[in-house]
């Protein structure tokens, strides 16, 4: 009996510990995102693995004239600005627990759509997943 308990007690403690993926998504009351269709992505500094082109590329094949750069405001004119912030973690190998995105006005800076991806180990996908599953959150799936 004691052994029975004891073998329920560590499933639930490892259920809690692994976790589950997770997909959050939000939008600024009246914010109408059918009107962008030039976007341009900042890349995080110091970051070297190309998150940058990955959500250039998706957005591309979405429809819309994406760039990216270092700088905080875009060279050229664009509807809106794209921010991204990723978390990796190790478990064997290094992988992307948790992507977030935010569209965010390009005259303001103010945060006009953000969708968030958490996928802890068991749950793991490729960064090319994680950022078209975010992207599919705040754009809905392309065409």
């Amino acid at each position: 009996m004691k052994t029975g308990l004891s073998f329920v007690l560590i499933l639930s403690v490892a259920a809690l510990i692994v976790g589950c993926a997770n997909l959050n998504s939000s939008r600024a009351p009246g914010a109408d995102l059918s009107k962008i269709k030039t976007i341009y992505v900042q890349k995080l500094a110091g970051e070297d693995w190309g998150a940058d082109k990955l959500i250039v590329t998706a957005l591309e094949t979405r429809g819309y004239q994406a760039s990216s750069g270092i700088s905080a405001t875009p060279p050229t004119p664009v509807d809106a600005t794209l921010t991204y912030e990723d978390k990796w973690m190790w478990d064997m190998t290094m992988y992307m627990i948790r992507l977030t995105i935010q569209i965010r006005d390009p005259s303001s800076g103010a945060i006009i759509a953000s969708a968030e991806s958490y996928r802890p180990s068991l749950e793991r996908k490729s960064p090319e997943f994680m950022v078209n599953e975010v992207l599919d959150a705040i754009f809905g799936k392309p065409k």
